[in-house]
């Protein structure tokens, strides 16, 4: 039988820090009301779009498998703060990285797309069409963020990471994976403003309003992520006592608790970032799984349970046995271009009359100010 072993792992997070005290600047909180709420404490935001952000950290995943990007076959972009609409995301990772004979594809679950595209590849290695994959979860959510709205302009941060899958005969990798929808309450979760489905509805183009029903959100979270953790480990026949590490989704600390007594793991094994990052929605789970590998609380042999819950309202847990190795076999020399603005600096420039690179608005046509950090200006249309 074979196998999709996890093989290559990295993360790339932009150096800017944006603090509660920071968001106190310019909205009606405090550090006491997000960290008690939340348990957030900070949170990046990015300098750059979120194809450099994907590119710096898949190929550090690569060099730590010791794969050559020309021998990738699958890069699968988790995101839904993509750069364009068309072409996908995932074809811009291809090029930056020079994977010529990689297929690529977007896959958009809000904050499960990573880990739907990490069923997504494993199925295809298991099946044969492909002997290994780049999976992806990056977000740069500060770009399409009501920072008006204190409800949402708290939770959420930019980051990304990769993981290599390649095929084994070793029984390890991805075991087992549930997935679903709870999409009759889909509305209590949504970004107006975005898509074709809010064009011409007065809503100017670059602005965005936020639906986001917390209470409810934290009630089905909690309901969903609880009951396919206990599936997934069912399915697996895995008790869970024997899972050594949970990595959820970081969406609150509040739900992180309660899904954990739900899903009877105690908190000693549950591994949080959702202080240092806030919510950085498909970047969340795999940035938090290589900071676990980093720290030493994944091993070798180590089973990990990973629940995730997003838009749509889209969830999922994966069950993961981690292989032999917990080292990277090489270190990639790519890096981000340096920042030269605080991160408070970068939000009030999107809050205001200036586009993140300092320029007025006024005058610019929509394709102008529309543009991506750090990606070159593109021609007019």
């Amino acid at each position: 039988m074979t196998y999709a072993a996890l093989t290559g792992w990295g993360k790339c997070l932009p150096p800017a820090i944006l603090s509660n005290d920071d968001l106190s600047t310019f909205l009606d909180t405090t550090d006491e009301w997000i960290s008690t709420r939340t348990g957030m404490k900070a949170r990046r935001i990015s300098h750059v779009g979120s194809i450099e952000l994907a590119t710096v950290a898949s190929a550090r995943a690569l060099a730590c498998a010791g794969l050559d990007p020309g021998e990738v076959d699958l890069i699968v972009y988790g995101s839904c703060s993509g750069e364009e609409q068309i072409p996908n995301s995932a074809s811009g990772v291809q090029v930056a990285l020079g994977a010529r004979r990689a297929g690529a594809m977007d896959v958009n679950t809000a904050c499960t797309s990573f880990l739907y595209g990490l069923t997504s590849a494993a199925g295809m290695i298991r099946s044969g069409t492909i002997r290994n994959a780049l999976v992806v979860g990056v977000e740069v959510i500060s770009l399409g963020m009501d920072w008006s709205n204190r409800n949402v302009a708290v939770l959420f941060g930019d980051g990304a990471a990769a993981v290599v899958l390649q095929a084994s005969d070793q029984e390890e990798g991805l075991l087992g994976s549930v997935l679903g929808c709870d999409a009759e309450a889909r509305g209590i979760l949504r970004v107006r403003g975005l898509g074709c489905g809010w064009a011409h509805r007065g809503i100017p183009l670059g602005d965005t309003l936020w639906d986001f029903d917390g209470q409810e959100i934290f009630k089905r979270a909690v309901k969903a992520m609880s009951a396919a953790s206990v599936e997934v480990l069912a399915r697996c026949g895995v008790a869970p006592e024997q899972v050594d590490l949970v990595v959820p989704h970081q969406a609150n600390l509040r739900i992180i608790e309660a899904v954990a007594k739900y899903a009877r793991v105690p908190m000693e094994k549950v591994f949080l970032t959702v202080q240092k990052y806030g919510n950085m929605s498909a970047a969340t789970v795999p940035v938090a799984l290589v900071e676990a590998v980093e720290s030493g609380r994944i091993q070798a042999g180590s089973l990990v349970l990973m629940p995730a819950f997003g838009g749509g309202l889209t969830w999922c847990a994966h069950l993961l046995r981690w292989g032999s190795r917990v080292a990277p076999l090489a270190a990639s020399g790519r890096e981000l271009p340096p920042c030269d603005r605080t991160a408070l600096e970068l939000v009030n420039a999107i809050r205001g009359d200036q586009d993140p690179h300092g320029r007025s608005r006024e005058g610019l046509a929509p394709w102008a100010y529309a543009e991506t950090r750090g990606t070159a200006v593109p021609a007019e249309p």
